[in-house]
């Protein structure tokens, strides 16, 4: 279908399709009476376009209510939108494991998978196991493929609109990498790519510790930490989609790289992976003297950094995921120097998401793409894919 034009009779049974199906999304099994009071909209307009969604396979007459007082006559039809009519993906690429989560078309969360991987897996062989969990969570849940509207992917790295990605030291072979287009190939619906933290904060947002607050901070607190923003409920992503990568202000005239930050010696950590580290903390925790004075280090760079992002940004919350949320006293903190710095302190609390935030994000980025698409003025509503 081409673009509507002012004229075009078809934009007013559009403008009308997506109130009645908004409607129906937020409704339980309302009847033709109740649609008509909820959208404003005549009852032979509803009607009408209840008609077009039943045979768009996006809504279906629900069966009548049984229990309760039953009146003489024939019931009012009831309707619901039909979350079986498709099926969305949110995928995870991380470090050291990957992990899909599948829902229905509201969101909900109805299977999920999981998978270890090496931090130094190649590309491909990082990719081939993202391919390996999919083909189990979609197998555990019996869902076709052909039954997904859309795919939402979570990664490290800056990634450009097309899902390139742009710089990604954290995995091997990931700078230049057309993660997008890669993984386009095994499916017929969209594939949208997006940076891991901002995948996190917007799971938080959905589903944790940030759903009453719309100006948010997430920090992705790991090796080299991240963040992702929302501002006004809206993700920030910069003019390149590169921002809140603070763990790059090491770069800027620091002196201590994260190998020199982490090690307990006069010689770098290497290799540098979550497991050293932690066994760095597990001896500060200890006593050990050296490894205290890394874990100082390490919290006072997290602090400074994310410092840095709320001065700019002055969000209400800053939620603290990645591994470094598991750390003992990492809050406290995060708190007082953040009081110390900032003209108005922000809230300061863990994920509630833990490990499940990226995937749950892109998740959300897969409902979003498909919401738009559903309640668009422009262009068809279509089950098909």
């Amino acid at each position: 279908m081409g673009r509507l034009t002012g004229g075009d009779p078809s934009l007013l049974r559009r403008i009308n399709s997506a109130v009645v199906l908004h409607a129906l999304r937020g409704a339980g099994s309302p009847t033709l009476t109740d649609l008509t009071r909820a959208t404003g909209l005549s009852r032979p307009t509803v009607e009408g376009v209840i008609e077009g969604l039943i045979e768009s396979g996006l809504v279906v007459e629900s069966q009548p209510e049984e229990g309760g007082t039953r009146r003489q006559g024939r019931p009012a039809r009831r309707f619901r939108f039909r979350v079986e009519a498709g099926y969305l993906l949110g995928v995870e690429i991380g470090m050291h494991r990957v992990a899909a989560l599948v829902s229905g078309l509201d969101g909900r969360i109805i299977g999920a998978s999981s998978r270890e991987v090496s931090n130094t897996a190649s590309a491909d062989d990082r990719l081939e196991r993202v391919r390996l969990v999919i083909a189990d969570v979609l197998r555990r849940t019996g869902i076709p493929r052909t039954s997904l509207w859309a795919v939402g992917v979570g990664s490290p790295g800056i990634v450009e609109a097309d899902g390139t990605v742009r710089l990604g030291v954290a995995l091997p072979g990931w700078t230049g990498l057309p993660l997008g287009q890669r993984l386009q190939r095994s499916f017929r619906c969209p594939v949208l790519v997006e940076n891991d933290a901002n995948a996190a904060a917007m799971a938080e947002h959905w589903k944790g510790a940030a759903t009453d607050s719309d100006d948010v901070v997430f920090v992705l607190a790991g090796l080299s930490p991240g963040a992702g923003s929302l501002i006004g409920g809206r993700l920030h992503r910069g003019f390149g989609g590169a921002a809140g990568e603070i763990g790059a202000l090491h770069l800027l005239g620091r002196e201590v790289s994260p190998q020199e930050l982490f090690s307990t010696t006069d010689e770098p950590l290497r290799p540098l992976d979550e497991q050293a580290v932690a066994q760095v903390f597990a001896l500060a925790r200890q006593g050990d003297s050296r490894a205290q004075a890394v874990v100082d280090r390490f919290m006072r760079r997290l602090v400074h950094d994310v410092a840095a992002l709320v001065l700019a940004l002055d969000p209400e919350l800053v939620v603290v995921g990645g591994w470094a949320a598991g750390l003992d006293g990492v809050l406290d903190p995060l708190r007082g120097e953040l009081a110390r710095y900032c003209l108005r302190p922000p809230r300061v609390t863990l994920s509630l998401l833990g490990e499940a935030a990226v995937a749950t994000g892109a998740l959300r980025l897969a409902l979003d793409h498909v919401e738009k698409e559903l309640f668009a003025v422009e262009g068809t509503v279509s089950p098909a894919r």
